[in-house]
Order: structure tokens, then C-alpha cells, then sequence
């Protein structure tokens, strides 16, 4: 099931994404009655996605991200794959939604893209063991860990690098019925392929991370975890179309913008 959060005519809400782009008419939203981290409801009320403007699918308290997941991206960064995972925050201002400009960093001469699958928790959680992982994810997105790499080589923490306004386009939905295991990933840049993985090339899968992650914290409804971004990451510019296609999800594309 494909759940979007949208805006039409001023209001928001949840709709399941009925349908496909080779449609006649295209994908329909069908209205859901409350939200998706509840028992809902399908309203039956139904409206063309054309006609609406597509949200970040979520609106996370946190966004908590994992470097160096993948061995091949590790190695082109310039060092290896670390004992245990590398977790950091993206702030919930980061966040921006499908079709959403990134602004680029008026502090940074180098913004790269970092095409990633992001979790969505599903239920409030903390010490999931792995066997459990998959009763607290509502499902799976596309996201684009946008850096300021000259930012983060330069400082040792990352907060600025990564956790700048409109650094974690995330959408353009949720698909909830997928196995994470081993889907591709890509990257375009202007229609250029730019990176092209598998999720089965993780060095620590989805349940390894968040058994992790919640060691340590609370996850809340809505919370978003990055996974890592396979090899290729590069440079972006003002002007630039970037979009992350994974599959069995869907496509999120941005673009790069002067930042006013």
C-alpha cells in the first residue's frame, strides 16, 4: 500500500495511492480517514494525483541517519567501513517533500547527493529486538541526504553539512507491503546516472539499525532512519534535477536552487 500526505484546495491529509502513471487517467488518491499510524479507514472519496501537491510523506520528530553503510561508498570516501554503526540527526527543518527545491548552502561550495532508503517507524519504540523490527516500521520511502561535503570534511561534527534547510528531501510516498532486503537504488542528476546499488549491499540491514538506534533512543511515530547511500555520491548545482528512484517505491525528484 502507497500512503502520500498531500495539500489540495488548503487542507492536507493522508490518501492511498491507487493506480499507476500508464493509467488512462493516471493514479488516484483514495482519502483515508485519519492518519496512517492508526487503524484507518478508506473514505472512497477520491481525487487524481495530478490535482494535488505532494507532501513529505511524514513529518519526522527526528531524522536519524547512518554513514558509511555501504563498503564501496566507505572506500570512496576515503577510509573503511566503521566497527559499529555511525549514527546523526537530520533536524525536522531539513525535511522537504517531493518536487520541493533544495536550497543550495550559501556556505558550502560543494553540495553532493546521497540517494538513500529511509524507514518510517510506524509505533513509538525503543530496545526493538531484531526479531521485532518489522511491528514498529510503518514502511519505506526514498530520501536524498543532501551534504555540504566541504562543510563536513572541515567540521567535525555534521550538523551544518547535513542538517541544513531542505538537506533531507524525503517521499513522494510510503510504500508499507515491501521487503527491504535487496532493491535497486539510483540517482540521476539532469537524467544522468550518477549512482546505481542494491539495498542487499548494506554492510548492516534495516533490522541491524534500528535494533541499534533504539538502544540508545525513543522512535517516535513518523521518526525517519536513512539506511546509507551506496557509491557514486557527486556534486550538485544550482539548476541541477536530482532524483532518487528505488524500487518496488517510486521516484523523488528535486531541484537545486540559489538559496535567497
Amino acid at each position: 500500500m502507497r500512503i502520500a500526505r498531500f495539500s489540495i484546495d488548503g487542507n492536507v491529509a493522508f490518501g492511498v495511492v491507487e493506480g499507476e502513471p500508464s493509467d488512462p487517467d493516471g493514479p488516484v488518491l483514495d482519502i483515508i480517514k485519519g492518519h496512517p499510524f492508526a487503524e484507518f479507514e478508506r473514505s472512497g472519496k477520491k481525487v487524481p494525483l495530478a490535482q494535488v501537491r505532494l507532501l513529505p510523506p511524514v513529518l519526522p520528530s527526528k531524522v536519524v541517519a547512518i554513514g558509511r553503510n555501504y563498503a564501496e561508498h566507505a572506500a570512496e570516501m576515503g577510509g573503511g567501513v566503521p566497527e559499529v554503526p555511525v549514527a546523526f540527526f537530520k533536524p525536522s527543518t531539513a525535511v522537504t517533500g517531493p518536487g520541493d527545491p533544495i536550497p543550495y548552502p550559501s556556505f558550502s561550495q560543494e553540495l553532493h547527493h546521497e540517494a538513500e532508503l529511509a524507514v518510517v517507524i510506524g509505533r513509538m519504540c525503543r530496545e526493538v529486538p531484531r526479531e521485532r523490527v518489522q511491528d514498529v516500521i510503518l514502511g519505506y520511502t526514498c530520501a536524498n541526504d543532501v551534504t555540504a561535503r566541504d562543510v563536513q570534511r572541515a567540521e567535525s561534527q555534521w550538523a551544518r553539512a547535513k542538517g541544513f534547510d531542505g538537506s533531507c528531501p524525503i517521499g513522494p510516498w510510503v510504500e508499507t507491503e515491501l521487503d527491504p532486503a535487496d532493491l535497486g537504488i539510483m540517482c540521476t542528476v539532469n537524467g544522468e546516472q550518477r549512482q546505481l546499488g542494491r539495498t542487499g549491499d548494506m554492510v548492516r540491514p534495516v533490522a541491524d539499525l534500528i535494533t541499534h538506534i533504539t538502544e540508545a533512543m525513543t522512535l517516535l511515530p513518523g521518526d525517519v532512519v536513512l539506511t546509507g547511500t551506496p557509491a557514486g555520491v557527486g556534486p550538485l548545482s544550482v539548476g541541477d534535477e536530482v532524483a532518487v528512484t528505488i524500487e518496488g517505491i517510486g521516484t523523488l525528484t528535486n531541484k537545486v536552487i540559489k538559496r535567497g
